[in-house]
Parts: structure tokens; C-alpha cells; sequence
């Protein structure tokens, strides 16, 4: 059995994260929810719902770092999650359409949606069970369903079929990647980027609150 020095660590953690801390760093968590913006999706079309549901995997730092991380958390049968994730996510934006979140607490649920990143960090030091990753999707999910609380069922539709394309897409991906990213970075380089995502975490968590 062979050990990876602390050096080669750290390069891999770096390289895993380095490109992460620099588009965290240009975006606040609050500007990841509507590229089209929060008080225009009743004005909605059926193309704009799907682009919109799509693109937010990929616009949302908070979002898309969860994503990411399950990568690194080390998932036995990792490709047997993307089912009930990609479930319990939808169905958390459902769950929005039915509860509207209210200003006055939105901070506080943008804040819950960063610390879910701290949670993942906690689940790949093996402090937390994996499980956990099924309520902190179904979060994320009440989040990104509630930016569209409103739009007419026709883009509203689309917007979940946006969502369930863009989500399945990266969970499929970092599904399929976690068993090579987690020997390449090896014991050491997994808890160290699990450190710095528990710190971006944070720092979105901090920002949510304070913004």
C-alpha cells in the first residue's frame, strides 16, 4: 500500500479547488438564483423556463459546489445515488411552489443552502453520514424552485425539465468521476479540500447574512 506525501496533497487538492475558490470569489451566493431575475418569472416564456432551470447548476456557486463535492465525498456505489437525488432535489422545488419562502427569511434559507457545503466537508471526513446529502439536495432544491414561484404552468414545466437536465447531467458526471478523483487526491488531499469547501461555505453562509 503506497502513501501520498503531504506535498502531493496538497497540489491535488490545489488543483481541484483552486479553479473553484476563483469563480466562488467573483459571485455572491445571492446572485445565483435567476438569470433572468427574481421578480420577472411570471413574465416567463417555455424557452426562457428551460434555459433558466439548465443554467442554474451552473450559475449558482453554492449549488454547483454541492454538486461538485460529491465527487470527493467517497460514495460507496456512487452512481446508485443520482436517482434519489435528482428525486428528493425535484421535489424539494415542488415542495416551494406550495410554501412560498418570504423575504424576511431568505437570507436565512440562502444561508442554510451555504452551509450545506460545511455539512459536505463534514461528510467527507466521515464526521457526518452520507445520507445527510438527501435533505441538503431537497434544501437546494426548495431554493431554486422558489426563484420561479408564480410563472404560468407552461414555463414552469419547462423550468423543471431545465432543472432536471441540468442537475442530472453534472450528477451523472461527478458521479461517474468520484472513484478516480478520490484516489487521486488520496486521504490527506480529500480532507484538505474539504476544508477549503467548509470554508467557502462559510464564507457564503457569512455573506447570505450580512448582505
Amino acid at each position: 500500500m503506497t502513501f501520498s506525501t503531504p506535498g502531493a496533497a496538497v497540489r491535488r487538492a490545489g488543483l481541484v479547488a483552486a479553479p473553484l475558490l476563483l469563480s466562488a470569489s467573483l459571485a455572491a451566493p445571492a446572485s445565483a438564483h435567476h438569470p433572468f431575475g427574481m421578480g420577472e418569472s411570471t413574465n416567463l416564456t417555455a424557452w426562457q423556463g428551460l434555459l433558466s432551470g439548465i443554467g442554474h447548476p451552473l450559475l449558482g456557486p453554492d449549488h454547483l459546489l454541492f454538486l461538485l463535492a460529491i465527487a470527493f465525498i467517497g460514495l460507496r456505489r456512487p452512481m446508485a445515488w443520482v436517482i434519489p437525488l435528482l428525486a428528493v432535489g425535484l421535489g424539494g422545488s415542488a415542495l416551494s411552489q406550495f410554501i412560498p419562502l418570504s423575504d424576511a427569511i431568505a437570507p436565512w434559507g440562502e444561508a442554510l443552502v451555504s452551509l450545506s457545503l460545511v455539512a459536505e466537508g463534514l461528510i467527507a471526513l466521515t464526521l457526518l453520514p452520507a445520507q445527510w446529502l438527501l435533505p441538503l439536495i431537497g434544501l437546494h432544491g426548495f431554493l431554486l424552485g422558489s426563484t420561479i414561484v408564480g410563472a404560468e404552468p407552461t414555463p414552469l414545466a419547462t423550468y423543471f425539465l431545465g432543472l432536471l437536465i441540468g442537475q442530472g447531467a453534472l450528477l451523472l458526471l461527478v458521479t461517474a468521476c468520484s472513484q478516480g478523483i478520490v484516489a487521486k487526491l488520496g486521504e490527506q488531499g480529500r480532507r484538505l479540500t474539504a476544508g477549503i469547501w467548509m470554508g467557502i461555505g462559510l464564507a457564503f453562509a457569512w455573506v447570505a447574512l450580512i448582505d
